[in-house]
This record gives C-alpha cells, sequence and structure tokens, in this order.
C-alpha cells in the first residue's frame, strides 16, 4: 500500500489531550463557555467583552482582558483554539501554570490591546472592535520567532538570507489575505509585544521567581491542582534532566578488528541508500512540493513576480490614429437600431435575411447560414448573417472579422451591439486604407452561430449540424466581438478573453484594446468582473483566481471563444455600468483596433500566449506561474518513485529463535563503488519480482472505465443531469468496496500488488497533470490540489512491504475514506454549485454543449484523468483489503 505521512492515531491523540496543562484547559473552558453563551439572545456577549475603542473607559476595562475569549460564532472560535493549543500548551510547560496565568492575564493581552486603542483611536480616529484568540496566537508567535532566530538567524533559499524573525509577519500576511474580516493592526501590535517579551524587555512585568515559588509551597498547588506545572521543572516540571549514558570502550580489539570498524563506518553513505528509514522522507517532501506550489502561486499578484504589460509587435501602433466614427454617424446608429428593434419578435430566418438586405444595402456582398446542435436534450437553432467587406488595397489573402451576437452570454438582447456592428459597416465601406477584408458577423446567439460559423469557414463543420458559407475571404487574423446590451450610457469596459479549453489570445491582442480604450478613449477597463479594482494585492488575487477558475472550466465566455482553437486572435468588449460614455466611444475604440489589426504584417506571434492577468496592465508569464503547477504534478511522481522502490524490497524475515539456540548471523556482502567500499547485509540487496501484470491492467481498465461516466453526463438530458449528478455522488460511496469484492473474488490483492496499483495510478496522474499544465495551467493546478490526498493514503512507511504488513486501523481507514468521499469529483462538483449558488444541471448542460459543439474537453480529464486515480484510491483503503 501507499506511503503516508505519520497517521492521526487516536490514542496519542487522546493522550495528548489529557496532559493538556492546566491553564490551557481553563483557556480552552472559557472560550467555549463564552461560545455557549453567544447563542442566547438575552446577553450580547460579543458587544459586552470586544475591545471596542470608543467603549473604553474606566468602568469598562475589564475589555483588555476578555477580548481574546469572545469570539464570532462557531468556526471563529475552533480555528483559534486549534491555532492557540499547541503554542499556548508549550508556552506554560516551559514556563510554569503561574506565570502562564500571570503574564497572559496581564501584560499579554494589554499591551496588545493598548497598543491597539492607541493607533486605532488616536491616530486613525476609528472604532474598529477586535476580538478573538488570535491575538494570544500572534503574541505566541512572535515569541517562538525570537526564539528561533536566536537558535538559527537565518534561513537560506538559494542565495538568499531571510531571517527566521520574519516568520510571524509572513504568517500575518497570509492570515490577513486570505482571512476575510482579519485586523492587520491588532495582530501586528501582538507580533510586536511577542517580539518585545521574546527579547527580554518584559521581564520586567512578570511575577520574581521567588514569590511565585513560595507561592507554590504555601498554597501546595503541585499536589492539590491536577495539570499544574510547576515553576521549578528541574525539579517538578516535564522537561527534567534525563539520564545520560557514555559509549563503552573498545577492549580487547586487534587491529583487524579495528580495521574493519573503520571500513564499515567510512562506507555509511554508500549503505544509507538502502536504509528503510529513508522511505519515510518523501511524503514530507511530496507535501513539501504541494505546500510550495501553492505559496508560489500567492506570490504571484506582488510586484516582484508580476509585469506591466507592453506591446511585443511594434506594427500594431495602438492608440496612434485619430478616429473619425461620430458626429452623424450618431443618427446613422439611432436609425439601425431603430430597425432592429423591429426584429425583436422576428423568427431567426427573418431576422437574418432582413439583416442580409440591411448589408446589401450598404453595398457589401451578404450571405447567411442556417445551424442546429442538439445537446443534453435541448436543440440550439439559429441562422447566422454575415458581409464582407473586399479591401481596396488587399489581395482577399487576410481578413479580420467583426461579430455581434443578437443574444449576449446572459441572454439579453444585445440591440446596440448589432446596431452598432451595421453603423461601423457602412462606415468602414467608405474608408479605402483597408489592407484586409472584413467580415461583419451577426449570429443568433452567443455559443452556437459563432461556433457553426468558424467551423464552416474551415471546413470541419458537421453538414448535418451547420450549412456550408457562400462566401469566403482569406485567413482570419483578429476577431473582435461586440456586447452592448446597455439601453443606456456605459461606464467601463469588461474585456473577455478565455478561449475554450482554457487556450488564450496573443496578449498583444488584449494589450492593444486597453491601450486604445484607456489610453486613447479615456474609458475604464475592467476584466474577469471585477467591476471595481484598486489595484491591491486582495484584488490582484482575486482577479488572478476568478481567471483560473475560468480558464479551468474552458467553456465558452462569449462569441469570440470560438474562434480561438483556429489559432484566431479574439476577444469581446463588453459595455458595463453606467456612466458617461455612449455608443459613440464604443464605436471609436472599435475602429481604433481595427486600424490596428490592419497594420498587422503577419500573423500575431511575438506576445505571450499563455499568461495570467491580474489587472488590466499587469499579468504573469507561463515561466513564473508553470512552475507552481509543476510543483503540484511532481508530489505524485515523488510518491509513485517511492512505491516502485518498496516494491521491489523483500519481506522481512519473521524472528523466531529458539530459546537455547543461538542466533544466527546476518550474512553480509562487501559492495565497492566510487572507491568507497560498504559492507551490507544481503538481505538489504536482495529484490523481489514484481507482478506488474494485474496492477497494469487494473489500472488501465479503471482508466478506460472512466468512459462511461463520460458519456452518461454527454448524453443525459438537462432536466436530469442534477439527479445524475447526485446519483453518481452516492454511487462512489458503495463503488470502491464493491470493486474490491469483484477483484478479491478472482485474485489476492496481496500488500506488493497494491503498492504497485497506487504505484501506477500515482505515477499516471503526475504525467497528466504535468502534461496539462503546459496547455491548461489551470485546470491542472486545481485538480492536482484536489487530488493531493490520493498520495498520502495507505499504510504507515514504518511498515515493512511483504504479506505482513499491518492493516490499516479502523479510526484511520474511516478517516481516510471520509476525506476522499468528500473530495470525490462529483461531491466537490456539487460542493461548489451550492457554494456559488450555480445550478448544477445548467453547468452540466454547458459542459455537455461544449462536448458537442466546441470540442470542450474538460470533463475528459475529470472522468478519464481525475476520478480514476480517485477511484484507484478509494479502492487501496476500502474496508474489504
Amino acid at each position: 500500500m501507499a506511503p503516508t505521512l505519520p497517521s492521526l492515531d487516536i490514542r496519542r491523540f487522546r493522550s495528548y489531550i489529557f496532559r493538556l496543562p492546566l491553564f490551557t484547559r481553563i483557556i480552552i473552558t472559557f472560550i467555549v463557555l463564552f461560545w455557549v453563551l453567544e447563542l442566547q439572545q438575552i446577553w450580547n456577549v460579543v458587544q459586552w467583552g470586544a475591545l471596542i475603542p470608543k467603549e473604553i473607559n474606566l468602568g469598562t476595562m475589564y475589555r483588555l482582558n476578555t477580548y481574546p475569549l469572545i469570539h464570532r460564532g462557531f468556526l471563529h472560535a475552533l480555528f483559534n483554539t486549534l491555532a492557540l493549543v499547541p503554542l499556548l500548551e508549550r508556552f506554560e510547560a516551559e514556563h510554569g501554570t503561574l506565570l502562564t496565568g500571570a503574564m497572559f492575564g496581564g501584560p499579554l493581552s494589554t499591551l496588545p490591546a493598548a497598543g491597539y486603542l492607541l493607533v486605532e483611536r488616536g491616530v486613525l480616529r476609528k472604532n474598529t472592535a477586535i476580538l478573538g484568540a488570535s491575538i494570544w496566537v500572534f503574541v505566541l508567535l512572535g515569541v517562538e520567532g525570537i526564539k528561533t532566530f536566536k537558535a538559527n538567524p537565518y534561513l537560506a533559499i538559494s542565495t538568499y538570507q531571510i531571517p527566521t524573525w520574519t516568520t510571524p509577519l509572513v504568517i500575518l500576511l497570509f492570515t490577513t489575505v486570505l482571512i476575510p474580516d482579519t485586523s492587520l493592526l491588532g495582530h501586528l501590535c501582538s507580533v510586536g509585544v511577542g517580539y518585545a517579551y521574546g527579547l527580554g524587555y518584559l521581564k520586567l512585568l512578570a511575577p520574581p521567581e521567588k514569590v511565585l515559588r513560595w507561592i507554590e509551597g504555601k498554597l501546595n498547588l503541585l499536589g492539590r491542582l491536577p495539570h499544574y506545572v510547576s515553576i521549578d521543572q528541574k525539579t517538578y516540571g516535564r522537561y527534567g534532566v534525563l539520564p545520560t549514558t557514555s559509549n563503552p570502550s573498545l577492549s580487547g580489539a586487534d587491529e583487524d578488528s579495528k580495521l574493519n570498524l573503520t571500513t564499515i563506518e567510512a562506507s555509511t553513505i554508500l549503505a544509507l541508500r538502502r536504509d528503510p528509514r529513508l522511505l519515510k522522507l518523501p511524503p514530507y517532501l511530496s507535501l513539501l512540493c504541494i505546500a510550495i506550489g501553492v505559496v508560489w502561486l500567492f506570490l504571484l499578484p506582488l510586484n516582484e513576480y508580476s509585469r506591466h504589460t507592453y506591446i511585443s509587435e511594434n506594427a500594431l501602433l495602438p492608440g496612434q490614429v485619430h478616429t473619425y466614427f461620430g458626429g452623424s454617424e450618431q443618427n446613422v446608429f439611432n436609425a439601425y437600431k431603430h430597425e432592429v428593434r423591429a426584429l425583436v419578435d422576428k423568427g431567426h430566418k427573418e431576422t437574418a435575411v432582413n439583416l442580409g438586405k440591411i448589408f446589401r444595402s450598404i453595398g457589401l456582398k451578404a450571405a447567411t447560414q442556417k445551424y442546429e446542435y442538439h445537446a443534453a436534450g435541448s436543440t440550439y437553432s439559429g441562422e447566422n448573417a454575415y458581409a464582407i467587406l473586399h479591401a481596396p488595397r488587399g489581395d482577399a489573402t487576410e481578413a479580420i472579422v467583426l461579430v455581434a451576437a443578437w443574444t449576449n452570454m446572459d441572454g439579453e438582447l444585445n440591440q446596440s451591439g448589432v446596431a452598432l456592428v451595421l453603423a461601423l459597416a457602412r462606415y468602414f465601406k467608405r474608408w479605402s486604407l483597408w489592407s484586409k477584408d472584413i467580415i461583419f458577423l451577426i449570429t443568433s446567439d452567443s455559443k452556437a452561430g459563432p461556433q457553426a460559423w468558424v467551423d464552416a469557414y474551415h471546413d470541419e463543420h458537421s453538414p448535418e449540424s451547420a450549412a456550408p458559407l457562400p462566401l469566403k475571404s482569406g485567413a482570419l487574423q483578429g476577431v473582435v466581438a461586440v456586447d452592448y446590451a446597455l439601453d443606456h450610457r456605459f461606464e467601463s469596459l469588461h474585456i473577455v478573453y478565455d478561449g475554450i479549453n482554457g487556450q488564450l489570445p496573443n496578449l498583444d491582442l488584449f494589450n492593444s484594446a486597453v491601450a486604445i480604450a484607456s489610453g486613447q478613449m479615456g474609458i475604464g477597463v475592467t476584466l474577469q468582473r471585477m467591476w471595481k479594482h484598486n489595484d491591491s494585492y486582495r484584488e490582484r488575487l482575486k482577479t488572478m483566481l476568478r481567471g483560473m477558475v475560468s480558464q479551468g472550466l474552458g467553456h465558452t465566455s462569449g462569441p469570440h471563444s470560438s474562434f480561438i482553437p483556429y489559432h484566431v486572435d479574439a476577444i469581446t468588449l463588453q459595455a458595463v455600468g453606467d456612466g458617461w460614455q455612449d455608443e459613440m466611444a464604443m464605436g471609436r475604440c472599435v475602429e481604433s483596433t481595427f486600424r490596428s489589426l490592419n497594420n498587422l504584417l503577419e500573423h500575431f506571434h511575438q506576445s505571450f500566449f499563455f499568461y495570467l492577468l491580474m489587472q488590466a496592465n499587469r499579468f504573469v508569464s507561463i515561466g513564473t506561474y508553470l512552475p507552481s503547477a509543476m510543483l503540484v504534478a511532481v508530489n505524485f511522481t515523488i510518491m509513485a518513485i517511492v512505491l516502485w522502490i518498496q516494491s521491489g524490497r523483500p519481506p522481512k524475515a519473521e524472528k523466531t529463535p529458539k530459546a537455547r539456540e543461538k542466533p544466527k548471523e546476518a550474512e553480509v556482502e562487501t559492495v565497492e563503488k566510487d572507491g568507497m567500499i560498504a559492507v551490507i547485509p544481503k538481505q538489504d540487496l536482495a529484490t523481489v519480482e514484481r507482478q506488474l501484470f494485474l496492477p497494469v491492467v487494473l489500472v488501465t481498465a479503471v482508466h478506460f472505465l472512466g468512459a462511461v461516466p463520460l458519456y452518461i453526463f454527454n448524453n443525459t438530458t438537462r432536466d436530469a443531469l442534477s439527479q445524475t449528478l447526485v446519483f453518481s455522488a452516492l454511487t462512489n460511496l458503495f463503488l470502491p468496496t464493491l470493486l474490491a469484492i469483484l477483484i478479491s473474488g478472482y485474485t489476492t490483492l496481496s500488500s506488493h500488488r497494491l503498492i504497485l496499483l497506487q504505484c501506477f495510478s500515482l505515477l499516471l496522474l503526475g504525467m497528466f497533470l504535468a502534461t496539462l499544465a503546459t496547455l491548461n495551467f489551470s485546470l491542472a493546478f486545481l485538480v492536482g490540489i484536489l487530488a493531493a490526498p490520493l498520495s498520502f493514503v495507505g499504510v504507515p512507511l514504518s511498515a515493512e512491504n511483504g504479506e505482513a504488513v499491518p492493516k490499516l486501523s479502523a479510526g484511520r481507514k474511516a478517516l481516510c475514506n471520509v476525506v476522499l468521499h468528500l473530495l470525490s469529483p462529483p461531491v466537490v462538483l456539487l460542493a461548489i454549485c451550492r457554494i456559488f449558488g450555480v445550478d448544477a444541471g445548467a453547468m452540466l448542460a454547458e459542459a455537455a454543449f461544449g462536448w458537442r459543439v466546441s470540442g470542450l474537453r474538460t470533463q475528459v480529464v475529470m472522468c478519464c484523468v481525475w476520478w480514476p486515480a480517485w477511484l484507484v484510491g478509494a479502492v487501496i483503503i476500502s474496508p474489504m483489503l
């Protein structure tokens, strides 16, 4: 079975709880008591005991001591208690119960409060209340930070020397960023007090040891109070002086014995390679890789790791031309808007025909295209209308596309957007500067329509679903989609850039649109629905994570998404908010963008195709963010390698010597390598033949089994998808056990085979995720984090492989099963839908549509990579094995 981190031993946990010292128990009791009191509605405990600056006076000085004991809700109290207990227990064990009570009942509570009140009330003039035991947590972290600094001043990372006293500040930073409603000022004051105590500046405030020892002796506290820790630890404390022994000297050893001893000692490094204790390190190394990968990701929004955007293709010259769309074009736009409004209640065919007539009246060649798709029991049909403006100075070998969907992604009528495309078609027709053809495309919707048109344009369409295009131009160089569903002026432009399967347009196209909108036109730019972005770390991180979720899902995010798989760079300009920008401002943005695209001498290639955006003017390239996902993926490979090594080691022979029989000496063998000589027992050099057939067949079969849920979810009707997902989650509760029974009925799953089974499963998972990270970083990272527990299920590393491997304890098996079933793909999907208020059926129907129409492959990763790896892990810890 798979190696793992040290397991949670219920007996050790119970022993630890029972050994908690007295003051720590009292603090836990008070925290629980105050939480229980918060449940009643008669007395407002939070208002009574919290540290509220404007409520502090001579009559409410008790708040300086009560605020760490009071919390807002169960989770607040639980997490603070879990963080506080190990630190406080250690402090009390080292300093004694009396001193701990005196310090935490006095200076270590009141000094952070005083510092907070001084700054919050005296300097900032605010009245923000603080409460919770996290104040004590950061005080103790400050104390531990100074103690660590004295013993080990620096942490070496590459060529950098990081002072170890900064550890509490790093924890403080992450706590402030990740946990909402935390008090940065309050925690800073706590860390400062902890530093002062660790440096010895607060010793004057501590009671003298003679007084404390006198009180202990007079009241006989050590004899009367259970779990009491005495001041005099050398006599009464837990950390007494342990007896020591010296190594016995070698007497009577001849020269040959000394020589053999020297040879063995010199060859320790070579022998250490086969030491089974080394197998205990890789799980921690694997966990370290995951932790570094996550921390790496959260460092990306910092200025040191992200970069300001820039234009790589000099020929674009964004914002360098004067735009003329405006003035009388406003009347033309209003006229087309009136005509569009008249087509609202018409059918798809009649709408497309009328739009074609408008294009022809302008003097353009126009055509229509019918399409009809079926997915998740629904029909997606419509008719696209498009026209081509042939470039007066071109040879019809290149084209750029202006798109407006009749309805946007939210199902709203894109009335102003369609009218704007018609007005721009008439406006562009009058100019003779175009070197590329311009295609004006109006689709019936934002998903199926663009997909049908671009498939037919590249002759990749299915004749049963989409009609061929009677008119075509040259190779598509860029696409801009307009989404203007508002009936009033807008405030800013929301640029949508996510493509199908996580593909992205060239960053130069996005940067050009931002430079034109914000630089030339003075229009604000937003992305990932972050309407108010103050360029703080929190906002950058939120924008980046939203982009990762959208990229990981890989779904259609706008009319532009269908073009990106054909290596056609595309974006959608969406008008949002209520401001003073009108349709002419949007039209000038489109005009200037098309003038820049018209300057292109070759296809976009200079800038990045793989990036993460955290603000309109800030990004991270693939070379900076890729190690994050690779570290998460490599943890599976590390564990697979360890399991492979462990599977080749023979089981230890049972030690059953008879009472009067002299034990046999172990046979040894001399190994020489690289000038070193090692005398190693032959048993450690022996290997066993690995039985590969059954584990390889099982892992392969389970991965092919993923085609079953893939088929079911892509062929179920929309109304039944939610119930199918719930049924899938329930089925996963019993499927591992049933599969284990089925396999056990035909063959014996020995521990050797189980180790190889998990080895191959983790090896494939790591390989798939490492490959996927180069194509869709976000999906690889998210799946890797959710599948990370699979690396740590199995037997303890202290156990040897072979038939005599001890079984997992019932408690540990239950814990592993609970964790894995909570992180099964259906349960995770249900939880995400519940948290974000998304209809699971609608999400799965969107995925089924993407599978049928757009070539979406996210569900392949879910069903054929993640779910099989989860199933193998669940089988290994099945109660039937």
